[in-house]
């Protein structure tokens, strides 16, 4: 039995913004490696990239993730 099950045919109103072609599809149309998603709606989708911008943004920006900013431990 296979562990993951390759979906060919998406689910009536799953949206997702292909990377490769930079458009939105219903359903999955292109590979998931090239996707965001799945989202709601149409406009969440479209607006996919805005969404990964403000959460790269706000990951650099988080303090929890920047070890660099800590004293190094000599004894690691």
């Amino acid at each position: 039995m296979a562990l993951f099950k390759k979906r060919t045919v998406g689910k009536p109103g799953e949206w997702f913004y292909c990377l490769q072609h930079q458009k939105v599809e219903e359903g999955p149309e292109c590979p998931a490696k090239d996707r965001f998603g799945p989202y709601a709606t149409r406009q969440e989708a479209q607006h996919a990239m805005d969404t990964a911008r403000e959460r790269n943004l706000e990951w650099e920006n988080d303090p929890k993730w920047h070890d660099r900013d800590t004293p190094e431990d000599p004894e690691a």
